[in-house]
């Protein structure tokens, strides 16, 4: 016989179940955390270490890795943008404004506050610059640990440390190209809406109007982005219907069913209630798509000083870009599962398995749509011709969110295996962490097939050419006002690091020319000994037999000096 203290206690068991369970299922306003929760001390203090993890990987020595190709063409333009004020909108390269227009508000800043005159460098540095997509690397993962109402207190933990200590995170974090911008702008999207959904608060919709205007200000591919969340969206929201229409099959659902028709009419304005009606509604998404239009608009038009070429060019971009991806770097379909495996097999594993607790029971819909965001968009990116690394970015961040979801279930199993979740995690951070060290600190320029973001990535000794353009031009009392010919048909980023030089011409062939010094690709060699052998002198890397300097994987380049202008020197280049 049930005693009232046996009642009470059973009462208090079902109340915890219950909460516990909203602990991912139902975002709850209250503060109280559920039974067997973490302490929101824990809460805090987990959270700071991993951003404080996050934040080390992405800052630190930023100038450790020789720009890649993309990223000297990326800081030739914000070059530009700073000293001269100019930045117009090419559909046929080069993606959207906003790295860029970002990026300058740091020599801006400096220059306003210390008064830099137009033609100084000041704030424009490889650090500086970097420092932009590491930042929004790690607001990426602070926007993760804002997803804990609908992650779970473990889950949005896991899910932030996969992704703080991912290889592929880290590495594009620390490259100065649009993709972290792009995909944090993803996220922000997903999360402010979310917020929106659930609190109806105008200004979740402001911020997603403008997430998605930046994303789309981004890169071009924010098209198949915007389709597959769309999708994943409304085939949560199908799952969902299916599902209630299921619950709902009883005499009892149907008998409510007709009797919430009958007074339907009623009942329609409580469901629009935390929107403010439908009238407010409806005006709050007029003014979030205008937002939206108004910010493409003014940074496509480069502040309307290109308008509207540049609104047409944002346009017309999709037809080059449609070609491209036919065309340029090409792999076969798997080649991104590969990759994964290669590179990122925690995040790839654990969401893996996040989705088929969705399949066999999902427990939350933005879980199922976790689910069907990153499956989706590795596929969507699949069946295009044109793969590169850094565009796996976009998929690792739903599988990091995936994977956490993954490890919140078995935690919430009734059995509480913290053990299993610790060593889990463990495991998961012991890989992805000598990964992420070993590919962002040492091997950042080593093209082996197993390191796969290392793509046509330019060469530490790169770096030794320019100290060897910078030892001569001291030298010879020149500084930056030395002439330098490049005659290389392949020469980029030096455009970058000789961007503080006033005379130099890069013509990518044969040329005349009577500057002190003269850079030439390997190829090059013989004609150049052939053409300027007598006036100017080879000046050797050390390096290998040809004394060449290599920028990239298959390029190699000669430094020639004009003979007056060498001269001998105890000064030891950088290791």
């Amino acid at each position: 016989m049930s005693t009232a203290s046996t009642n009470s206690r059973s009462h208090r068991k079902r109340k915890a179940e219950v909460a516990a369970s909203k602990t991912v299922a139902e975002p709850s306003s209250s503060s109280e955390l559920s039974p067997g929760d973490v302490t929101e001390r824990t809460w805090l203090v987990s959270s700071f270490c991993i951003l404080a993890v996050a934040a080390f990987l992405r800052l630190y020595h930023l100038d450790l890795v020789p720009f890649h190709h993309d990223e000297g063409v990326n800081g030739n333009f914000l070059v530009r943008l700073v000293r001269e004020g100019f930045y117009h909108y090419d559909p046929a390269n080069y993606h959207g404004p906003t790295l860029y227009y970002f990026s300058a508000i740091i020599p801006w800043t400096l220059r306003f506050l210390f008064g830099v005159s137009a033609q100084n460098d000041y704030g424009l540095h490889t650090v500086t610059v970097r420092l932009v997509p590491a930042l929004f690397g790690l607001a990426t993962v602070l926007l993760v640990l804002l997803l804990r109402r609908r992650l779970g207190t473990i889950g949005a933990l896991s899910a932030a440390t996969l992704l703080a200590v991912s290889p592929g995170a880290v590495y594009l974090s620390r490259y100065y190209i649009h993709e972290t911008l792009f995909v944090f702008f993803t996220l922000a999207l997903v999360v402010a809406g979310l917020r929106y959904y659930e609190d109806g608060h105008p200004v979740y919709l402001i911020l997603a109007a403008v997430s998605a205007a930046l994303l789309f200000a981004t890169k071009e591919t924010a098209m198949i982005s915007a389709g597959v969340l769309l999708i994943a969206l409304l085939l949560t929201a199908v799952y969902r219907w299916l599902r209630r229409k299921s619950a709902g099959a009883g005499q009892k659902r149907r008998k409510e069913r007709s009797s919430q028709r009958q007074v339907g009419t009623a009942q329609r304005p409580d469901v629009l209630q935390k929107y403010g009606g439908a009238r407010m509604l409806a005006i709050s998404v007029t003014g979030a798509v205008a937002l939206f239009i108004a910010v493409n608009v003014i940074l496509y038009s480069s502040f309307f000083t290109n308008f509207p070429k540049g609104i047409y060019d944002a346009l017309k971009t999709f037809e080059f870009w449609t070609k491209t991806g036919k065309a340029a770097h090409v792999h076969p379909f798997e080649t991104y599962i590969w990759w994964l495996l290669k590179q990122e097999s925690p995040v790839l594993v654990l969401g893996t398995i996040g989705a088929a607790f969705v399949v066999w029971k999902p427990r939350t819909s933005f879980a199922l749509f976790s689910a069907l965001w990153a499956f989706g968009i590795l596929a969507a990116y699949s069946l295009i011709p044109y793969k590169t690394p850094w565009l796996a970015l976009n998929f690792i961040v739903p599988l990091a969110l995936i994977g956490g979801y993954a490890l919140q279930v078995i935690y919430e199993l009734g059995w509480r295996p913290q053990w299993l979740i610790a060593g889990v995690m463990v495991v998961a951070i012991g890989i992805s962490g000598y990964q992420t060290i070993a590919l962002n600190f040492f091997n950042y320029d080593n093209d082996a097939q197993y390191y796969v973001y290392v793509y046509a990535h330019t060469r530490r000794e790169t770096l030794k050419l320019v100290y060897e353009l910078d030892r001569i031009a001291t030298r010879t009392g020149q500084g930056k006002q030395i002439g330098i010919t490049i005659v290389s048909t392949d020469y980029w980023p030096l455009p970058w690091y000789l961007r503080e030089y006033g005379r130099v011409g890069y013509f990518g062939r044969m040329s005349n020319s009577t500057e002190p010094l003269i850079v030439a690709s390997e190829g090059q060699g013989a004609e150049m000994e052939a053409t300027f052998g007598e006036r100017y002198q080879q000046v050797h890397s050390g390096l290998n037999a040809a004394g060449s300097y290599a920028l990239r994987p298959g390029v190699n380049l000669l430094l020639y000096a004009r003979r007056d202008a060498l001269g001998t020197t105890s000064e030891k280049p950088p290791d």
